[in-house]
């Protein structure tokens, strides 16, 4: 590349680019292009607009933080509620102990009558509680939710009260039990130590415990229960609360004091139009890989999948779904593995990148992933290069009066606080600790649910930029189509108070386009791509400016809060009944972090700021960013969009990209509708260990078809394509697809890259066979669960290799081959002939050939080594 000369960049979905004029970053990012003219501008000011808007080309919204009008409940004051509960709060955080607090508590009117004198029985069981729980359960009641503890207990006022028949009555009574056998330590004890029916008294009250134990601690920067309520409420509460109350709260999802904000389309790498530079990019990322770690947030319920075992019958998290014939969960190993093995190919050198996963206790969430990491042996990875950390459940609240929704006494509906908790919660459980221990610096991020993310260049470019320039935070983004549900990227514009202006590139949630009066816009008349790009949830972050949010002792450590309104809350009640209810709980977004690094100058920057920025985006092909499998589809449901049937086709369509750019002939994968008559084209899955990058995939494949309804599965990565015709069903299964698992020195199954891998050869070979039953009703595709008449099997043990050439194979066949052992597969006048025979003892670990990886220039060139 010549000196002066700077790659192209321009936002995804433009299709006209400019050079950039004077980076302060060589090669990063240009000024904002002069194609995002605005030619609409929506008036959102946010306190006042009075400062002009200097003229520039590009187009600007201004922010109101006005929140949309919703309907208070008759008789219920928002108001008056988060002024009495904000004046508890003041004074539980003066409170130096536990008794000061309990006496805080015990002077609000509500808990006071709730638990009054003339309910001895209750006061008498309390003393039995340690202190820290008797303060758990006043809370509760003084944040007005006394109804979780039994709706005979309360009663909302004065009156005549029950307790006879209470779910509380009946834990309190197995504690009498055990005051009457003089068992006053204040364990918990088993069941025969209390008596009949004991111990199953006393689980709903032992669950509310923790549950408000765990609110109580994680939410303690914001006030506890207490602070959560009010947070609720205050999201919850009409404009004219919000202009009384909410007005400078630090507790809002996006706080932004200052006199003007204007929002911006965030330019930055085109990984398509720059491609040079991407890979100069993709390069720092795989050099990069040992100061690197892996940041999964899997906590998430997943209610949409609507996942069951199919044997049990248990609910199941959506880290489990069977996709492509394996949990998402090990799709994310599996790419991570990937990339170790590119950089070993490259470097010599192995390289296990430690993983960090936030569970959950929804749908047995934490123990369900811990069991299938074990009976994975740990991906052969080592267990110490896991954490495994979990995220507490927050009480829903509902809509109408931010009352906590039960299932029955005792037992409130939670659900995960958000993947935002993430950060605070990685600092509590030591995480950045543990990764600073492994010698990381920085941190890929990605959701379990997008099967796509590690496509080609993606993360690779994104976590090489971010440890190149030492970024904060970085973004993977891509065009949004009109009316997706999910939120998007911008680059954000604020004047403050001081007079300083502040930038930085961020995001906002499609939940709260209404509230800041984003406008869901097409980029131009006519087109279905949306306005802003879309905000994927794909990170790099520099995990020192993550701890040090996640460290703070405020509201920037729970960073996004929102209350997720849009859907209805299912739940079970106590009588097995499915409900719902207009309701949701307290959220964090973990993308909204960006919210902390904005950078501050004494003046305004009308082009050429994101330069300067430590924040960055990338963009990318929409299908090779991100697919979503978040949502089962409906059986009459014609939209495919966040599905497994959507996501698969996304991933066929990749395929294709891949192999027609190899002189291969492949059918078209044609629009959505055409899926639901007749499936897919074609089934293509290629070991990422192929890669991941598509140039070094590519050079593996050379010519030949796969015709329509052929099958194509290549679990190997030493392997190559040569004029290869497929018609029917090829699957290729390496034991050893990247290397062979070696004992630890601490007794531990571990995989070494490189070592005694299967390897296959395919040339001018032609497959012929009557491949998958395309009229099989019990064809489920993105499962790669498939009915087959023929098919062709190649299967190689330890080391194996398999070679064939100038071939016709028709019909079905199996050949398996073993460990130690070559397989030639030719023909002759006589038909095919086969031979088997030993791998020479010198070859058994390196093989008797190999790829060999070159880096020239910004690109990685492979040599066939044959020995």
């Amino acid at each position: 590349m010549a000196a002066n000369s700077y790659p192209l960049l321009r936002h995804a979905s433009l299709s006209s680019s400019i050079p950039i004029s004077t980076p302060s970053l060589p090669f990063l990012f240009s000024s904002r292009p002069q194609s995002l003219v605005f030619r609409n501008s929506c008036s959102l000011s946010f306190v006042s607009s009075s400062s002009s808007s200097p003229s520039s080309p590009s187009r600007i919204h201004r922010v109101s933080t006005a929140p949309v009008e919703r309907a208070p409940a008759p008789d219920f004051d928002f108001g008056e509620e988060i002024a009495r509960l904000d004046a508890i709060r003041a004074r539980l955080r003066e409170a130096k102990s536990l008794n000061e607090k309990l006496r805080v508590l015990d002077a609000d009117s509500r808990v006071r009558d709730f638990f009054a004198p003339r309910r001895g029985g209750i006061s008498k069981v309390l003393g039995f509680l340690e202190p820290a729980e008797v303060v758990l359960l006043k809370c509760l009641v003084a944040a007005g939710q006394g109804h979780v503890l039994g709706p005979e207990l309360d009663t909302g006022g004065g009156g005549a009260h029950r307790v006879e028949g209470s779910a509380l009555k009946s834990a309190f009574f197995a504690l009498a039990g055990l005051i009457e056998k003089g068992n006053l330590d204040g364990e918990w004890v088993d069941g025969d130590r209390i008596g009949d029916g004991g111990v199953r008294d006393m689980e709903p009250l032992k669950k509310l415990l923790k549950t408000l134990s765990e609110v109580e601690q994680f939410y303690g920067c914001i006030g506890g229960i207490i602070g959560y309520q009010i947070v609720a409420l205050q999201l919850l509460s009409p404009p004219k609360v919000d202009r009384k109350i909410l007005n400078g709260s630090p507790h809002l999802c996006k706080s932004w004091k200052s006199e003007l904000v204007e929002i911006h389309v965030p330019t930055g790498l085109d990984l398509l139009e720059n491609t040079e530079y991407a890979s100069q990019a993709a390069l720092w990322g795989i050099k990069g890989l040992p100061e690197l770690g892996e940041i999964y947030p899997l906590g998430g319920a997943g209610d949409r999948l609507d996942l069951v075992d199919p044997g049990t019958g248990e609910c199941l998290p959506a880290a489990m779904l069977p996709y492509c014939g394996r949990t998402l969960l090990e799709g994310l190993i599996r790419d991570l593995q990937a990339r170790e093995f590119l950089h070993f190919k490259i470097y010599g050198k192995q390289c296990i990148t430690p993983v960090a996963i936030m569970t959950s206790s929804v749908k047995n969430n934490h123990e369900q992933i811990a069991a299938l990491c074990e009976r994975l042996g740990w991906f052969g990875r080592g267990r110490q290069n896991f954490q495994l950390f979990e995220q507490p459940l927050v009480p829903v609240v509902a809509s109408e009066n931010g009352q906590w929704l039960t299932s029955s006494p005792l037992i409130p509906v939670c659900k995960p606080g958000g993947h935002g908790a993430i950060w605070k919660l990685a600092h509590d459980k030591g995480i950045f600790n543990w990764f600073y221990g492994h010698g990381r610096k920085g941190a890929t991020v990605r959701q379990v649910s997008n099967v796509v993310a590690a496509t080609d260049l993606t993360l690779l470019a994104l976590s090489g930029l971010g440890l190149h320039y030492k970024k904060k935070l970085g973004f993977a983004s891509c065009q949004r189509n009109l009316g997706a549900t999910e939120g998007i990227n911008v680059l954000l514009e604020k004047k403050n108070l001081d007079g300083l202006w502040s930038y930085g590139i961020t995001c906002i949630e499609y939940t709260e386009f209404e509230k800041y009066g984003i406008r869901d816009m097409p980029i131009s008349l006519g087109s279905l791509q949306a306005e802003f790009p879309a905000n994927t949830n794909i990170l790099y972050v520099d995990l020192c400016a993550a701890e040090k949010v996640g460290s703070s002792q405020d509201a920037s450590c729970l960073p996004g809060m929102v209350l997720n309104l849009k859907k209805p809350v299912s739940y079970v009640d106590h009588l097995g009944i499915q409900r719902s209810a207009s309701g949701g709980r307290l959220e964090c977004t973990m993308q909204s972090i960006a919210d902390n690094f904005l950078n501050t100058y004494n003046s305004r920057y009308s082009e050429g700021i994101e330069n300067k920025l430590d924040t960055f985006i990338v963009y990318n092909e929409r299908k090779r960013v991100t697919s979503s499998a978040k949502r089962k589809r409906k059986q009459t449901e014609k939209s495919l969009h966040q599905t497994p049937d959507g996501s698969i086709l996304d991933v066929m369509r990749n395929a294709y990209d891949l192999l027609s750019y190899c002189h291969i002939k492949v059918p078209k994968v044609e629009d959505n509708n055409k899926y639901l008559h007749s499936g897919p084209p074609f089934l293509i899955f290629l070991h990422p260990g192929l890669g991941p990058l598509w140039e070094i995939t590519r050079q593996k494949f050379f010519g030949g078809s796969i015709s329509k309804g052929s099958e194509l599965q290549i679990e190997v990565a030493e392997f190559l394509w040569r004029d290869v015709q497929l018609e029917g069903s090829l699957i290729i299964v390496a034991e050893n697809i990247m290397g062979s698992i070696r004992m630890s020195q601490n007794g531990e199954p571990v995989l070494q890259y490189g070592d005694r891998c299967g390897r296959c050869k395919l040339q001018n070979v032609k497959v012929q066979n009557k491949g998958i039953d395309w009229t099989s009703p019990n064809n489920v595709y993105w499962k790669h669960d498939v009915q087959r008449l023929e098919c062709l099997k190649i299967i190689l043990h330890g080391n194996a290799e398999f070679e064939a050439t100038d071939v016709v194979l028709q019909g079905s066949h199996v050949f398996e081959v073993p460990s130690g052992c070559r397989m030639c597969i030719s023909s002759d006048t006589t038909g095919i002939v086969g031979k088997l025979k030993p791998i020479r003892e010198d070859l058994m670990d390196s093989g008797s050939w190999f790829w060999k990886y070159k880096i020239k220039g910004t690109h990685i060139h492979l040599e066939l080594i044959e020995l």
